[in-house]
C-alpha cells in the first residue's frame, strides 16, 4: 500500500489506539507512533520468522539432498535528507559529483526455490558485501550448499562456510585472474585442483590454510564464453558435472527476487520514503517481512498445485493480498480461516507459464533525458 498516505492506511483498516475503537486517530499520533516504534520490533519479527520458513521450504525442495541457498548483494536508493546522506554514503561516479541519492547496501540469504529470504544485512554503501554477508552464515543448516556470484570467490569467505562442517558446500564461479594447480583429472573438462591462499588473506587471518583443495568444472554455453565452475562438491559420482553446470544458472533466482521487491513492491518508486537512517531500517525490514509473507501464500499455493513455487505470479499474490488486508478488517474475525482458502484459491488461477531459454541484450529503445545531472556537489 506504498501508494497511499499511512493515515489513509490506518483509517481504512479500522486502527485506533487501544480503547478508542472507531475513533479517528490524529495524523501527528500515527507519525510520532511509527517513530517511536522504531526498527527492532521490525527486525525481531523478520528474524524470529525468516528462518524458520525458509529452511523448511528449501528442505523441501532440495537438491541431491542438499537444502539450496543463494546469497547476493544489491543497493537501494534512500531520500536525499541529510542524515541519510551522512549515514548511508554515496556513490561517487565517472561525472563531476555523487549519486543524486544516497545508497544503502543490502546482502539476504534466499532459499531459491521460493525465493523466501532467510536473512537480511545492510547498512552504509561503504562497507564490503563480504562484511554484510559474514553476518549471515550463521542462518546456513547442514546439508546445505549456497550460490553464490564470483565477487564472493575468496578464502575467508569459502572457507569459512566450510569450516563450519556438517557439509556445508558453495559453489561459485572462477574469475579470470583465478588460478589453481590440478591435482587429479576426473573427466573432460572436470577435475579436483589446489588454489594458493595468498599472503595477505592469511595475514588478516592466520587460521586459513596455505592451499585450498576445491574442484573446477569447465563448460560453454553456445553464444557465451567458456566458464569455470569452482565448488566444495567434490565427489564427482554423488554430484555430476552436468547438474552442477544446470544447478549454478539456479543462482539468477536472488536478483529475479530483488526485482521482484524493487519493480512490484517499490513500484519502480525512485526511493524508499524514510528520511532518517533508522526510518529506513524500519521500512527495509517491513519491506522483507511483507516479501516472505507473500513468498509463504505462494508458496502453499504451488504445494497444493504441485508446481514449483516460481511458477506462482509474485504480482498477483501480492495484489491480492493488499486487497485481502483493505477488506478482511472489516468482517468479522472468525472468518479468517475461510477467507485465507479463498484467498488461496484465488492465488492459484496465476499460473505463471513454464521457463524458457531467452537472451535479453543490455539495449533500450529510448534514451536517457539530456536535461543535465542535478548531483550534490562534492565537498
Amino acid at each position: 500500500m506504498r501508494d497511499q498516505p499511512l493515515t489513509e492506511i490506518v483509517a481504512a483498516m479500522d486502527l485506533a489506539l487501544p480503547g478508542k475503537r472507531g475513533v479517528r486517530v490524529a495524523p501527528s499520533t500515527i507519525v510520532q507512533a511509527r517513530e517511536r516504534l522504531g526498527d527492532d520490533p521490525v527486525r525481531w519479527l523478520f528474524e524470529r520468522t525468516a528462518p524458520t520458513w525458509a529452511h523448511a521450504s528449501a528442505r523441501r525442495l532440495a537438491w541431491r539432498g542438499l537444502a539450496l541457498y543463494g546469497a547476493d548483494g544489491t543497493t537501494l536508493r534512500v531520500p536525499d535528507s541529510e542524515e541519510n546522506r551522512a549515514h548511508f554514503g554515496s556513490q561517487k561516479g565517472r561525472w563531476d559529483g555523487i549519486s543524486g541519492y544516497p545508497l544503502a547496501r543490502m546482502v539476504t540469504l534466499m532459499a531459491l526455490r521460493s525465493h523466501l529470504l532467510v536473512g537480511a544485512e545492510f547498512g552504509p554503501l561503504e562497507i564490503d558485501e563480504g562484511r554484510y554477508a559474514a553476518g549471515l552464515w550463521k542462518h546456513l543448516p547442514e546439508q546445505s550448499v549456497t550460490l553464490l556470484d564470483r565477487g564472493f570467490l575468496n578464502a575467508k569467505t569459502l572457507l569459512g562456510i566450510e569450516r563450519m562442517g556438517g557439509q556445508r558446500h558453495w559453489l561459485t564461479r572462477a574469475k579470470i585472474v583465478s588460478r589453481w594447480k590440478r591435482l587429479k583429472r576426473i573427466a573432460p573438462g572436470d577435475e579436483l585442483v589446489e588454489m594458493t591462499v595468498s599472503d595477505g588473506a592469511r595475514a588478516k587471518d592466520p587460521t586459513l590454510p596455505e592451499k585450498w583443495p576445491m574442484r573446477a568444472i569447465k563448460y560453454r554455453r553456445r553464444g557465451f564464453q567458456p566458464q569455470t565452475l569452482l565448488t566444495s562438491l567434490v565427489d564427482a559420482k554423488r554430484y555430476p558435472a552436468a547438474e552442477i553446470i544446470a544447478l549454478y544458472h539456479e543462482r539468477w533466482e536472488i536478483e529475479l527476487g530483488y526485482n521482484e521487491v524493487k519493480r512490484v513492491m517499490l513500484r519502480r518508486e525512485e526511493t524508499t520514503r524514510s528520511k532518517s537512517p533508522r526510518g529506513v531500517a524500519q521500512e527495509l525490514w517491513g519491506l522483507a517481512l511483507a516479501y516472505n509473507l507473500v513468498r509463504l501464500e505462494a508458496e502453499q499455493v504451488a504445494r497444493e498445485l504441485r508446481l514449483p513455487p516460481t511458477r506462482i505470479s509474485f504480482s498477483a499474490a501480492l495484489a491480492l493480498v493488499e486487497t485481502a488486508l483493505r477488506t478482511w478488517s472489516l468482517e468479522n474475525a472468525g472468518k479468517t480461516p475461510e477467507r485465507l482458502r479463498k484467498l488461496r484459491a484465488d492465488i492459484s488461477h496465476f499460473v505463471l507459464p513454464e521457463r524458457r531459454e531467452r537472451s535479453y541484450p543490455r539495449a533500450v529503445k529510448i534514451k536517457m533525458s539530456n536535461y543535465p545531472r542535478k548531483r550534490p556537489a562534492l565537498k
